[in-house]
């Protein structure tokens, strides 16, 4: 059975329980890294230098205390294999739904299930709908 890297657990211990309690419970059947959750004004910046990020300081989902944002990919991370990615965030947001939590992908910003009309894709980003 998969299980979180230290430095897994302590980016998740930074989210929001329920974020927790999703990829608690999808790392027990997806091999999976959590690469981020909350983020600092700094930190903040960066990602939006590096392009990885629309929203500055304090406006990302990831800057709120706990955060409600969390980036998770599947392990070992391909970055070329978005099919992967895909699939993953099935496993994922079908996990939220069943805990009754309201997630939102960002490889689906507007839940429409259409993958392929976001003007931003951030595949590894999971974000609570209400926060």
């Amino acid at each position: 059975m998969p299980r979180f890297s230290e430095r897994s657990q302590d980016n998740l211990a930074t989210c929001d329980e329920r974020v927790q309690e999703v990829f608690e419970r999808v790392v027990e059947h997806f091999d999976c890294t959590v690469l981020e959750g909350h983020r600092g004004e700094d930190r903040q910046s960066q990602m939006i230098a590096e392009g990885k990020s629309q929203l500055g300081w304090p406006n990302s989902n990831h800057n709120t205390s706990p955060s409600s944002a969390v980036d998770v990919a599947p392990y070992p991370i391909d970055w070329s294999n978005r099919d992967r990615f895909t699939y993953f965030a099935g496993y994922v947001m079908g996990t939220a739904q069943s805990l009754g939590y309201p997630l939102r992908w960002g490889g689906d910003w507007d839940g429409d299930t259409e993958t392929n009309d976001n003007r931003f894709d951030d595949l590894v980003h999971f974000e609570l709908a209400d926060g």
